[in-house]
């Protein structure tokens, strides 16, 4: 009796420190950083995917056991190509494993990890320079994103069928480069992965956004997607800004919001129009207040992802909740 109680107890403790299991796609929503940032404070969106892999940057696989999966994004001038993929801990800190990411990085220590990253995996996607030097153009998007800006990640289960979906129908279809800024830019490409998943989940806000797609508009369709569909695992943290001397990012805004809480924008509106600037307010404050903060409020840091993705990830999700069949991916 002494022996099934014992064994009851340990059960009951193995049970309850096991993670749940579950694998889904995540919502990186990344702060605007640098000048960029007081020009177009909409900052930047990709998508991690953490049971699927990257064959290559361009092309995709099922992850194996152990595999983090992968970040992928739209971007403007790398290599040609209209979306490239790169694996979790690298996309963020620019190297390969949690335990290597500095505890503090200044800009030249940030330079050399990247560059070095680039030269073992990226060297096709970014040459070196006719003079052996790391190349001109946004190459550096594509790792040591944490160096540059906070993210608050928003996530959502997805079906392992799901995933073989996406890969074959990335993997079949041209990927060559279509970035634009007004419409087919890297909200447009996020907003087009999470319908793949939950169709018509994402949608553009004509009133906050003026129609376009922005960053935080998306994080803003799929916290509300996710609040009408309590059956489903959804769950949402912080990725801060790693330590370092180079400047901290902003607080990421939507095109609404940035004429409204921008005196360089007030200012002339105000004078060329008297009733423009309220009626812009108050299509701010009834469509326009979406706060990621509100809800991503736990933070993990490098060894925390790494743990995460290896305890949830890598189709560690059951499949007996009925989900909606693919979407297309324009």
């Amino acid at each position: 009796m002494k022996m099934l109680v014992r064994f009851a107890v340990l059960l009951f403790l193995f049970l309850s420190v096991v993670p749940e299991g579950r694998a889904g796609a995540t919502l990186l929503l990344g702060e605007p950083y640098g000048g960029l940032a007081r020009v177009s404070p909409t900052g930047h969106v990709a998508v991690y995917l953490d049971r699927v892999c990257a064959a290559s940057p361009t092309q995709l696989r099922r992850c194996e056991p152990g595999e983090l999966g992968v970040v992928i994004s739209r971007y403007d001038k790398i290599g040609g190509y209209d979306w490239i993929a790169i694996p979790l801990i690298p996309y963020l800190y620019a190297v390969a494993r949690a335990e290597d990411v500095p505890e503090f990085a200044d800009a030249q220590t940030v330079a050399r990890l990247r560059d070095a990253y680039r030269r073992q995996y990226l060297s096709e996607l970014a040459p070196d320079s006719p003079q052996g030097e790391p190349p001109q153009g946004g190459w550096f998007q594509l790792v040591g994103a944490a160096y540059d800006r906070k993210f608050y990640a928003f996530e959502i289960e997805t079906q392992e069928a799901q995933d073989d979906e996406l890969i074959k129908v990335f993997n079949s279809r041209r990927n060559k480069q279509s970035f634009n800024a007004f419409f087919r830019n890297c909200a447009d490409f996020a907003k087009d992965v999470i319908n793949f998943y939950y169709p018509k989940a994402v949608r553009r806000s004509i009133i906050a956004d003026s129609g376009f797609t922005t960053p935080k508009q998306v994080a803003n369709s799929l916290v509300r997607y996710s609040q009408k569909r309590p059956e489903l695992q959804f769950s949402a943290f912080v990725i801060e800004q790693v330590p370092s001397n180079l400047p901290r990012s902003k607080r990421i805004r939507g095109v609404l919001e940035s004429l409204v809480k921008s005196k360089k924008y007030v200012v002339p509106l105000v004078v060329v129009h008297v009733w423009l600037t309220p009626g812009l307010a108050a299509g701010y404050i009834t469509t326009g207040r979406f706060n990621p903060s509100r809800h991503a409020v736990t933070v993990y840091g490098p060894a925390d992802l790494e743990q995460r993705a290896f305890g949830y990830g890598a189709g560690a999700l059951g499949s007996n909740i009925a989900q909606p069949a693919p979407g297309k991916i324009d």
